[in-house]
C-alpha cells in the first residue's frame, strides 16, 4: 500500500461534532433516495414517459458509480474536505434543477448532475468516519449510522407522501438544500485534517474508460429492446473498454481502482457482496411502489409506508449485526443477513392483485433486515482490511460496486418489466400511468382495469423472481469470507494481499 497521504488531526472534543456532520450528509442522501422512490409514481403521472422510468434511477446511481472511485482517490491525495465541498455543490445544484424539470428527459439530465455530486457526499462522509474511529469503534458507530437510515426510513417516505399530496413533487428535491448546507457548515467549522504534500497523478484515462464500460452496458440493459442491431456494437465497446480499463489500472501510477486491492480476499468479498445487494435493493425500492399504486390502487402514503418498512428493518439489523459481529465474525453476521434476504424475496414472490399488503410489508421489512446485516458488514470489513492511505479508495470501491449493482439491477429489472408489459399488453400506451393517476384509473372499465392490473402484476412477478435469484447468489459470496475474521482479532488464515503485522480489521500503518 502507498504511504499515508493524510492523517486526521481531529481534537478529541471535535470527533462527535464531525461525526454528526457526516451523519447529516448521509441523512441527506438517504432521505433523497426514499423520498424520490415514493414520489416517482406521481412524477410519472405528471410528466409521463414511463418508458424512461428506469433512467431516472439508473443515471443517478450510474453517475455516482463512475465518480466514486475518482472521488476516493482525490480524497486520499488532496484531503476529504475539498472533495466533499465540490460534490455537495453539485448535488445541491442538481437537486434544485430537478425540482424545475418540465419533462422526463430534463429530469434525467438533472438527476445525472445530482448523482455526480452524490458520489462525493456519501463516500467522503463514510471515509471521514473511517478515519476518526478504530475498527472496534467503527462497528459500534454503525449503530449511529443505522439510526440515520432509520430516521430517513420513517421520515423520508412519509414526508415524501405529504409533500406530493400538499406541496407538489418538486419540493421532494428541494428539501435537500437546507440539509446539505448544515453539513457543509459543520465540516467547515470543526473538521481538521493534515494533508502531506505529494505529487499527484489522477487516473483520468481510467475514469473515462470506466464511464464508457459501465455506460454502454447500462444502455443495452435498459433500452435493449429498442436498440436492435446496435446491441452487438455496444457490447463490443463495453468489452473493449473494460479490457482497456484493466490494462490502464495495472500501469497507472495512482489508479482509481488499484489492482492490489483485488488481491485481498476481504475486499473482493465485500465488493462482490455489495454488487449483489445493491441490485437487490433496487428491486424493492423502485418496483414496490408501482405494485402498491399501480396494481393495488393504493395511495402515495401507503406506498411510502411499505417502502419505509424496508428502511426500518435495515437499521435494526445493522445494530444487531454489529453486536453479533463483535461476538462472532463478519461471516456469521452476513450469513444471518442472507437468511433474511431469502425470506423477504420469498414474500414478494407470492404477490398478485389479490394479495394482502401484509405480504408486501413483510417482504420489504425482511429484505431491509437482510441488507442491514450484509451491507455494513461488507463496509466495515473492507475498511479494516487496508491502511489509512488507501481507506478512501477502499471505501469508495464498496460504494462503487454497490451503485453499479443498483444501476445494473435497475437496468435488468426495468428491462424485465418493460419486456413483460410489452408481451402482455402489445397494444402499447402507458398502462402504469393510467393505473397510478386516480382520474384515469376511475375512467377504466372493470374489464380493462382487471386486464391491466393482471398484466402488470405478472410482469412485476418476473422482477421479484429475478430478485430472489440475486438473494440466493449472496450465499456463496458470503461463504468465501474468512470464517473467524472480526474487528480487532487476527485471522488465523492470512488473507492474500493484506498486511499481517497488525490485527485483522486494522493493518499496521
Amino acid at each position: 500500500m502507498s504511504a499515508n497521504p493524510l492523517k486526521p488531526a481531529e481534537p478529541p472534543k471535535n470527533r462527535p461534532i464531525v461525526l454528526a456532520a457526516c451523519l447529516v450528509a448521509i441523512f441527506m442522501t438517504a432521505v433523497e433516495a426514499t423520498i424520490v422512490a415514493t414520489a416517482m409514481p406521481s412524477i410519472i403521472a405528471d410528466l409521463g414517459g414511463f418508458e424512461l422510468f428506469g433512467w431516472v434511477f439508473a443515471v443517478y446511481v450510474l453517475a455516482q458509480a463512475i465518480t466514486i472511485p475518482l472521488y476516493g482517490r482525490l480524497a486520499d491525495l488532496h484531503g476529504r474536505k475539498p472533495v466533499f465541498y465540490f460534490g455537495a455543490a453539485l448535488f445541491l445544484g442538481g437537486s434544485a434543477l430537478c425540482g424545475v424539470a418540465h419533462g422526463m428527459i430534463a429530469l434525467i439530465v438533472y438527476r445525472t448532475i445530482q448523482g455526480l455530486g452524490a458520489g462525493a457526499v456519501q463516500s467522503i462522509a463514510l471515509t471521514v468516519v473511517g478515519d476518526l474511529y478504530s475498527p472496534v469503534e467503527r462497528v459500534k458507530i454503525q449503530g449511529y449510522l443505522a439510526s440515520v437510515w432509520g430516521m430517513s426510513a420513517v421520515i423520508g417516505p412519509l414526508l415524501g407522501a405529504f409533500i406530493v399530496d400538499h406541496l407538489g413533487w418538486p419540493v421532494v428535491f428541494w428539501v435537500n438544500l437546507p440539509i446539505g448546507l448544515v453539513a457543509i457548515v459543520m465540516l467547515t467549522l470543526f473538521h481538521r485534517e493534515l494533508v502531506r504534500p505529494r505529487r499527484h497523478a489522477i487516473d483520468w484515462i481510467g475514469a473515462v474508460l470506466l464511464a464508457i464500460s459501465i455506460g454502454t452496458l447500462m444502455l443495452v440493459m435498459l433500452q435493449g429492446d429498442q436498440l436492435g442491431r446496435w446491441i452487438p456494437a455496444l457490447l463490443g465497446a463495453a468489452a473493449i473498454s473494460t479490457a482497456a480499463l484493466v490494462v490502464q489500472q495495472r500501469r497507472a501510477p495512482e489508479p482509481i481502482l488499484p489492482m492490489v486491492l483485488w488481491r485481498n480476499r476481504v475486499v473482493v468479498v465485500g465488493n462482490l457482496g455489495s454488487l449483489i445487494t445493491g441490485a437487490l435493493m433496487m428491486g424493492v425500492s423502485a418496483f414496490l411502489p408501482p405494485y402498491t399504486q399501480g396494481v393495488r390502487g393504493e395511495d402515495t402514503l401507503t406506498a411510502g409506508i411499505l417502502l419505509a418498512l424496508m428502511m426500518v428493518g435495515w437499521p435494526i439489523a445493522t445494530i444487531l449485526g454489529a453486536r453479533l459481529t463483535m461476538r462472532t465474525s463478519y461471516r456469521a453476521s452476513a450469513l444471518v443477513g442472507v437468511g433474511f434476504l431469502l425470506l423477504g424475496a420469498s414474500c414478494l414472490l407470492i404477490l398478485d392483485p389479490t394479495s394482502s399488503l401484509a405480504w408486501a410489508g413483510a417482504g420489504s421489512f425482511l429484505l431491509g433486515a437482510g441488507l442491514g446485516f450484509c451491507t455494513n458488514t461488507f463496509m466495515v470489513s473492507t475498511q479494516g482490511a487496508v491502511d489509512l492511505g488507501s481507506r478512501g479508495v477502499a471505501t469508495s470501491s464498496i460504494l462503487f460496486t454497490r451503485l453499479v449493482g443498483q444501476a445494473a439491477g435497475m437496468a435488468v429489472f426495468g428491462g424485465i418489466l418493460n419486456r413483460g408489459i410489452a408481451a402482455r399488453l402489445p397494444e402499447g400506451g402507458d398502462p402504469i400511468q393510467h393505473l397510478i393517476e386516480p382520474a384515469l384509473r376511475q375512467a377504466l372499465s372493470p374489464t380493462v382495469l382487471g386486464h391491466l392490473t393482471t398484466a402488470i402484476s405478472a410482469s412485476l412477478h418476473d422482477v421479484f423472481l429475478a430478485g430472489a435469484i440475486m438473494a440466493a447468489l449472496t450465499l456463496p459470496v458470503v461463504l468465501a469470507m474468512p470464517a473467524r475474521l472480526r474487528p480487532g482479532h487476527t485471522d488465523p488464515r492470512p488473507v492474500e494481499g493484506s498486511r499481517t503485522d497488525g490485527p485483522a480489521g486494522e493493518p499496521a500503518e
